[in-house]
């Protein structure tokens, strides 16, 4: 198991003229688990996903990442390369891991059969469906083998069946060693959780 761990000791933030956020929030996570961060629109869940990032500096607290050399973050609405293929987008992080050519592509089909993307994986990826793409940079997410994977909305375009799936391949990430943190609404996702940040004005609780 990988010694990497994410905490953060009071935090607190704001936007210029709006409300203050955590006030404040503190929480350690290790290896292994999977956390979802859940609360009213508002609340600041991406801010926070940004935040343990390093995107942007908290005003008051700190966080800390001990051992997380590499950060990957899958985000609500899905970037990709338009006219690469699905398989290009999987095989890419793996020759970037060392992996071979054949090896990488190999490799890349079985993660994107996890992800059920076998029968666009020659499709480019401005022609995939919203919930092919965004699974699909789950499927990239998995092959760079991070030690932290943040995940903003990760079923939001998702059918229920789908959306099981990919909860759990999220949590086969978490117990393969990664620190995974989940901003998510849905009730299934938070249910797949080892357990929550619940972020609200009154409540800033973990």
């Amino acid at each position: 198991m990988s010694t990497s761990q994410l905490s953060a000791t009071d935090l607190v933030h704001a936007y210029p003229g709006g409300p203050t956020l955590f006030e404040p929030l503190s929480f350690s996570i290790e290896p292994g688990e999977i956390v979802g961060i859940c609360g009213p629109s508002g609340s600041g869940k991406s801010t926070l996903l940004s935040l343990i990032a390093g995107w942007e500096v908290p005003q008051g607290g700190t966080i800390n990442r001990i051992a997380i050399d590499s950060i990957r973050w899958v985000f609500q609405n899905p970037h990709g390369v338009p006219h690469r293929t699905a398989l290009d987008h999987v095989v890419f992080p793996l020759l970037c891991r060392g992996t071979s050519r054949g090896a990488a592509e190999e490799e890349a089909a079985s993660i994107l059969s996890t992800f059920a993307l076998t029968s666009v994986a020659g499709r480019a990826f401005h022609m995939l469906s919203g919930g092919e793409a965004q699974r699909l940079m789950l499927a990239r997410a998995v092959a760079a083998a991070p030690d932290l994977l943040l995940v903003d909305e990760p079923t939001a375009q998702l059918d229920q069946r789908t959306a099981a799936s990919v909860n759990e391949t999220l949590g086969g990430i978490a117990e393969s060693g990664a620190i995974v943190v989940i901003a998510t609404h849905d009730p299934g996702t938070r249910s797949a959780c080892s357990r929550v940040i619940e972020l609200d004005p009154a409540t800033d609780t973990q």
